[in-house]
This record gives structure tokens, C-alpha cells and sequence, in this order.
């Protein structure tokens, strides 16, 4: 059997207020504080249309290579539900009216492509209490909601290609500014719809619809589960129904929440109180110009261009800051990979004790630079590298200034280190001549004296150099 996965995403979009009215649009709060007679839908109150939520569903469409409607409608979707209050969702209907139809998204080795990208409004949040009954939430009507949804025939065919296509498509919406991303408050919520059919099948198998996940991890379960639930149904006999279906974090599976509605089950129809939306060649070409690079051509830039691995790119691009502050760095002509792994090794780990930002650490790009010349140029080894930059990170220092005033430098010189070996090796002549017998694991040993004499400055590869001459000798 092959599975076939339709994905439906929906985005809460960054602008500060509501998608018709001057509500505040804010996560969390107070329950029904950020309410007005318009985001409640009550009599005689008239919607006015957020422009800046338009734009950023616009620049979306043109960065997932969408073809754009130059006239587009806001539909009403009749459905009634005690989140909604006005008892329809201002959305958006048919095929090429969305703001965007008919694009793609490419992520590695494969394109999804992608239906439609519309906008409409989001319900509020129903909460159900722990002594019984519900509670609803109207906080959350009305926010601009951006809503993703993939072309039909599917082309994610498992949970594994569905979580590649999700975490790209979330990177771009974050680099482009439209949603944070935040699946944990629900700023971004996954609706995967899910059939199985025979290998070979023409017609796709009857579908369900897993409801509001709110992470990848669900989504990759969610799926195999349903997948296999078909399957076990199918195999005893059993009619599939269409329908919609909840997730149960805590044991992994599904449940049934209610038979799936048809699109005519919504009497769509349009908006009378919202006028269509107009736009011209200009300022879809401006907006066009001012998008910014995207998280997929920036992985293969860098692996491409500057030689890194698929890992560290993926690393580097998993943050659009993260991927500025290494863009930023390179710039000042440090080589890319002694870069990469400074900021992905030391910089990442004391960020991650210290629960910081990059953006808001004291270390900037020219720290970086500064503790890699010094490595490079051999002042100081990896240990103390280690150690100043520690120090630069609680401080602000440049690591060039913290090896002057410590006294850190590396000792380089032949001579002086070439005394050092001699005296360790003069005062341990026991160790030199177990060696010489065959106890060749005694020359780190001797190493390590070398290094504890000269305070961990000496040059460890001229030590063990000089250490392996005289030895022989």
C-alpha cells in the first residue's frame, strides 16, 4: 500500500493587530481581554482589512514561486462552532483567487508542490476544564492566519519526506519575517490528510484529517498511525469513513472527532462587507526585490561555495541570525569552515548553558575572527583558545587583548622549548629508560610534564617533535 500525504499548514502572521480590526494580536493574556465588537462579529460592525498581513502573505506566495491573483475576494465559510463567534470564518475560496496558487517548494533531492496560499482569519481557542464542561477564548479570533495547503496529487508520501517539507517551510517563513514559528503556542499548526492505496492505484484511497498538531514529532507518528490503522481496517473488511480526527499526545494514537465536511457543506460565498483586493505589476515586482535569501539556496551555498558539510550547513541555517552572524563573520575574512566550527562548537555550547541568544551574547563576529588568527597564527593552542575564549564570552574581551594581559601566548621557539624537554627529561630518567624498554605510552608522560612546566604555553606538536628526537637519540 502507498501512503499519500496532503498537508494543510496553518501560519499566525507577525503584524500587531487582528486581520479586520485594532485588537492586539499577542500571544497569551488574559482570557477575552483582547476582544472588540468586530473580532465577536456583533451586529452592525464592519471589517477593515489588515494591509501589512496582505503583504506578508504576498511575499510568501512569491517565495514558495506561487503565481499571484492581481484580483482576489475574501470568501465566508459557514460552519458554526462555539469558537467562532460570528458563526463563519472570513477565508478565502477557489482555485486561482487565493493570494497565491499554483508554486512550489523545493527542499533537499525533491519539489512539493503547493495548491494555494490564502488568507483568513483564526477562530478563538476552546479550553476544556478539568471539573467538566468548556471555556472559549476569543483572545485568538481574529488574527490574521495564513493557511499553506500542498497540490493534489500528493507528492509526501511519508512522514519523513512530510517533516523535511515542514521544517523547510517553517525556516522560510522565519527568515521571511511573516510567523515566528513558535509550534509550541501555536503559532504554526499542521494538518496532514492522510490516505493509503493500492501500489499503482489511479484513484487515491478515502482520506483522513489529523487535526492541529503542533510539532513535527506528531506529524511523523500521526501519520504512520493512521497509515496503518487503514491498513488493519482494510485488511478486516472494514469501509473507511472521511472524516476529521484528534491526536492524543500521550498515547500516540488517534481518535474520531467528526465526519469530514465537503466544500459545498460551507456555502462559501463572498464577503459583502470586504472589497476586493487589487495590485499591480510594480508592486508585486517591489515586493519580489525585497525578499530576502531563502533558507535552502543558503544551505547549498554553503556547501557549494564555501566547502561545508551537509551538517554544519544545516546547523548554520537553522537560525536566520545564527546564519547572519556566520555571513557577517566570513565576511571579515575568516576561513569558512574554522568559522563554522567556532560558532557551532564552543559559541553554540556556552549559549546553550547560559540560555542566551548570539544576538544578545557579548561575542560578535570580530571576537570570532580575532581567536582564529591567534590559532592561526600559532600565539596560543586549542586549550587556551578554549580557555580565552570562555573569558571573552563572560566579558566582552577581544581574545587578542586577554592572551596580552595573561600572559597566554603559546611558546613557539625552539630553543626555549628544546630546554624544557631537556630538564623534564633529566629529571625523570626512570620514565626515559621504561620507554626505552618498550613502554612507548610513557612518552605521553613526558609530554604532559613538558606542558606542565612551560604552564600549558608550549607548542604541544614541537614538543612532541623535540621529545621524539631526543628519545631516539
Amino acid at each position: 500500500m502507498i501512503t499519500s500525504v496532503g498537508m494543510e499548514v496553518h501560519a499566525e502572521l507577525l503584524t500587531k493587530t487582528k486581520m479586520f480590526c485594532r485588537c492586539a494580536n499577542a500571544f497569551g493574556g488574559e482570557v477575552n481581554t483582547r476582544v472588540c465588537p468586530v473580532c465577536l462579529g456583533l451586529p452592525g460592525t464592519l471589517p477593515i482589512i489588515n494591509r501589512l498581513a496582505v503583504e506578508l502573505v504576498l511575499r510568501t506566495s512569491l517565495a514558495l514561486n506561487c503565481k499571484i491573483a492581481m484580483k482576489s475576494f475574501f470568501h465566508r465559510k459557514n460552519y458554526f462552532y462555539p469558537d467562532l463567534p460570528k458563526g463563519y470564518q472570513v477565508s478565502q475560496y477557489g482555485e486561482t483567487n487565493p493570494l497565491g496558487y499554483h508554486g512550489w517548494l523545493d527542499i533537499p533531492g525533491e519539489r512539493i508542490n503547493i495548491a494555494r496560499v490564502h488568507l483568513e482569519e483564526d477562530t478563538g481557542k476552546l479550553m476544556h476544564l478539568p471539573g467538566g464542561g468548556s471555556g472559549v477564548d476569543l483572545n485568538r479570533a481574529g488574527v490574521p492566519l495564513m493557511e499553506i495547503v500542498t497540490a493534489f496529487p500528493p507528492d509526501i508520501h511519508s512522514g519523513e519526506t512530510a517533516k523535511e517539507y515542514l521544517t523547510f517551510l517553517r525556516l522560510t517563513l522565519i527568515y521571511l519575517g511573516v510567523c515566528d514559528g513558535k509550534m509550541e503556542h501555536g503559532s504554526m499548526r499542521c494538518e496532514p490528510n492522510i490516505s493509503i492505496a493500492p501500489e499503482g492505484s489511479e484513484k487515491l484511497g478515502t482520506k483522513a484529517e489529523l487535526k492541529n498538531l503542533g510539532s513535527f514529532r506528531s506529524v511523523v507518528l500521526g501519520i504512520a498511525h493512521e497509515s496503518e490503522r487503514m491498513k488493519t481496517a482494510l485488511d478486516a473488511g472494514q469501509t473507511l469513513r472521511q472524516e476529521t480526527r484528534g491526536w492524543n499526545e500521550t498515547s500516540e494514537m488517534s481518535y474520531p472527532m467528526r465526519v469530514k465536511e465537503m466544500e459545498n457543506d460551507y456555502r462559501y460565498f463572498i464577503d459583502p462587507d470586504l472589497p476586493p483586493m487589487e495590485f499591480s505589476e510594480e508592486y508585486i515586482e517591489s515586493l519580489r526585490a525585497g525578499l530576502p535569501e531563502l533558507p535552502l539556496h543558503k544551505r547549498n551555498r554553503y556547501m557549494d561555495t564555501l566547502g561545508l558539510s551537509e551538517y554544519d550547513a544545516g546547523l548554520l541555517i537553522s537560525e536566520p541570525t545564527w546564519a547572519e552572524y556566520f555571513d557577517r563573520t566570513i565576511s571579515l575574512g575568516v576561513e569558512p569552515k574554522l568559522a563554522c566550527n567556532w560558532m557551532n562548537g564552543e559559541f553554540a555550547r556556552l549559549l546553550n548553558e547560559t540560555g542566551l541568544l548570539a544576538e544578545n551574547s557579548k561575542v560578535t563576529p570580530e571576537h570570532i575572527m580575532d581567536i582564529v588568527q591567534l590559532i592561526t597564527a600559532g600565539d596560543i593552542n586549542g586549550k587556551q583558545a578554549k580557555e580565552v575564549f570562555e573569558k571573552c564570552f563572560a566579558t566582552g574581551e577581544m581574545p587578542s587583548a586577554i592572551v596580552q594581559r595573561d600572559e597566554l601566548s603559546q611558546i613557539s621557539d625552539n630553543s626555549v622549548i628544546h630546554e624544557l624537554v631537556v630538564k623534564v627529561l633529566t629529571e625523570n630518567p626512570d620514565a626515559v629508560q621504561k620507554f626505552k624498554d618498550g613502554k612507548i605510552n610513557l612518552k605521553g608522560f613526558l609530554i604532559g610534564q613538558v606542558m606542565k612546566e612551560s604552564k600549558g604555553r608550549a607548542n604541544p606538536e614541537l614538543v612532541n617533535e623535540i621529545i621524539s628526537e631526543k628519545l631516539k637519540s
